[in-house]
């Protein structure tokens, strides 16, 4: 893989052959500094887990720390404080792409709804995400999940709508595809285990997948990301250097490529560890603690 010519480089992304811890680190804060288009925000502080009421003041803090950073973030929830995240965004001149979290609960669904049509008819959505990863899960039926799609599209027909989920699902349901105005598609080699020398050959599939789905329509993808610390999955490792080289590789093809990424994701999340293991902990840029890891 070090060949400098031809589509085996072009296709793994950048040669590390000859570049030292310090170059590769120096290459992460180019990247960082020049600015993403768009990052996954991370509200919850130490001890807090979705089902905590957050405050304006954590999102705000923690909004300053990202703001020179993305152009653009992704929110998760409209309920639980959730639904500040969006206006205080565009308080810092930020893009939002907006997540109701749907899951069995009919009265907290119905809650997440309304908030987001809401903040959506306030100005606060750029583009209105419904759900993230339901099929997958398997909290919802298609057709449940269809009627909460269409819903939206009717409230807000000037806004761009469409649902998260990992990629293959697009293919697997064609009649979510259609539904949606965007395909927002997770891709992660990482949780396929695949090794983080061939993750971006295996990532630029997964997108290629999604778009053949999307059957002309925009492809985002909203999340992506590996973890510095953790117990390995299959041939996929955590280390600091494994993420140093996800995120320049990723960050490198979104600007050649000219792909919109939302980076997993901003700030590491302690709660995570109940459904993803000690991995969980360690996706975000910045440590729990709100400090920048590389």
């Amino acid at each position: 893989m070090s060949i400098r010519k031809g589509k085996i480089m072009a296709l793994s992304g950048v040669d590390y052959a000859d570049k030292t811890q310090i170059g590769i680190q120096n290459l992460f804060k180019r990247l960082l500094h020049n600015g993403m288009h768009g990052l996954c925000f991370s509200p919850y502080e130490e001890g807090q887990a979705p089902g905590a009421q957050i405050t304006e003041d954590q999102i705000r803090r923690r909004m300053e720390i990202i703001q020179p950073y993305t152009k653009w973030i992704r929110s998760f929830s409209c309920t639980e404080g959730n639904e500040a995240i969006p206006r205080i965004a565009k308080e810092y001149g930020i893009n939002t792409l907006v997540g109701a979290w749907l899951g069995d609960d009919p009265e907290i669904n119905k809650q997440e709804i309304a908030n987001l049509i809401e903040m959506a008819k306030e100005g606060y959505v750029d583009i209105a995400a419904v759900g993230n990863e339901v099929m997958y899960r398997k909290d919802l039926s298609e057709d449940e999940l269809l009627d909460f799609i269409n819903q939206v599209k009717t409230a807000l027909p000037e806004v761009t709508v469409g649902y998260v989920d990992a990629y293959y699902e697009f293919t697997n349901r064609p009649r979510i595809a259609e539904a949606c105005d965007v395909i927002l598609a997770n891709c992660y080699p990482y949780w396929e285990g695949c090794s983080m020398e061939y993750s971006l050959i295996y990532m630029k599939e997964m997108y290629n997948q999604a778009l053949r789905a999307a059957n002309g329509k925009k492809v985002i993808i909203s999340e992506t990301g590996w973890p510095n610390m953790g117990t390995s999955f299959e041939g996929a490792h955590p280390s600091n250097e494994n993420a140093l080289k996800y995120f320049i590789n990723t960050q490198q093809w979104a600007i050649d490529d000219n792909i919109d990424v939302f980076y997993f994701s901003s700030f590491d999340e302690s709660w995570k560890v109940g459904a993803e293991g000690d991995v969980g902990a360690y996706w975000g840029l910045w440590d729990k603690d709100e400090n920048i890891k590389y």
